[in-house]
């Protein structure tokens, strides 16, 4: 883990999605984090330590989902699978598929394995298998405001955590998706899918992708407005922290409530969630786990 130091700093931006803005100043005291995203063989120790079971390992309850059909009530977890040709963007089912057996021991399905991923990011794990991680390792999740603090490594207000471009000089500085999403990948960084902790530049306060690879999960329940988090008063708020749960669900309906991810995946690209960026934010239910978020943990200063 890495000692992150407190301070003041700019939080959000006015100048991409509107979910981020305002850019308003926060105040975070110190505290720890993990110098990289939970791997497939820090994962692998909890669950033979604790025999834990995962939720996309997990056949969900009826009552859960009381309009799903009973027979797709069975172990899953949504699977990136890139279509043929181009598909419009508006609709994530064209590449997003729930996949019976895929989880974090089987991330590509159930005939894949993760012989060779020891050091890659683990993956399918829901917001409760990321606090069930942190609770045995004796630390925490990030809130919303830590999390932004430390991809940002002290830099104050640029668009992406290493400055205003998104490639200096044509240099790759984390796994994203490069040419037209979701059907054709050019590989310029090499990876279409996780790529081993480390493979890019650590930020000023020594932390590796904080940016791509995989989202992350972060403590905060996710407010459709970014100034909700803020708090009231005149003051910087100091460790300020999401909405509330109730309040969380998407556009007031039933189901799961959501949490804040933070930092964009592998599947971030131009064209499509340019959310590779320490100020981008995005909602997801708990219960959902899916090939393209993962977390780290963070503990008290």
């Amino acid at each position: 883990m890495q000692l992150i130091p407190g301070g003041i700093f700019t939080m959000g931006s006015d100048n991409h999605y509107p979910e981020e803005a305002p850019a308003r100043k926060v105040k975070v005291s110190s505290f720890w984090l993990d110098t990289h995203p939970v791997t497939n063989a820090e994962f692998a120790a909890f669950v033979a330590d604790t025999g834990y079971v995962t939720t996309a390992e997990t056949a969900p309850k009826l009552e859960d989902y009381p309009d799903a059909d009973p027979s797709l009530l069975r172990p899953a977890s949504s699977l990136f699978v890139p279509p043929q040709q181009p598909v419009p963007l508006h609709n994530p089912f064209a590449w997003w598929r729930l996949e019976a057996g895929a989880s974090w021991k089987h991330p590509y399905g159930p005939d894949s394995d993760i012989e060779g991923l020891a050091d890659h990011p683990v993956v399918h794990v829901s917001h409760e298998d990321a606090s069930q991680y942190a609770e045995w390792a004796g630390k925490r999740l990030p809130t919303e405001a830590e999390w932004e603090r430390a991809a940002r490594g002290g830099l104050e207000g640029t668009a992406y955590a290493w400055g205003e471009e998104l490639t200096p000089g044509g240099k790759m500085l984390a796994n994203f998706w490069q040419g037209s999403f979701p059907w054709q990948n050019s590989l310029e960084d090499g990876y279409l899918r996780t790529s081993p902790i480390g493979t890019y530049p650590a930020n000023p306060f020594g932390l590796y992708d904080m940016i791509g690879n995989v989202w992350e999960w972060t403590s905060d329940w996710y407010a459709e407005g970014a100034a909700v988090a803020t708090g009231p008063g005149c003051c910087v708020p100091e460790n300020p922290r999401g909405g509330e749960r109730d309040r969380s669900y998407e556009n007031g309906t039933t189901g799961f409530p959501r949490k804040v991810l933070k930092g964009g995946s592998h599947l971030c690209a131009e064209n499509y969630c340019r959310r590779y960026r320490p100020a981008s934010r995005y909602p997801q239910t708990i219960d959902t786990s899916t090939s393209h978020i993962g977390f780290r943990c963070a503990r008290d200063a």
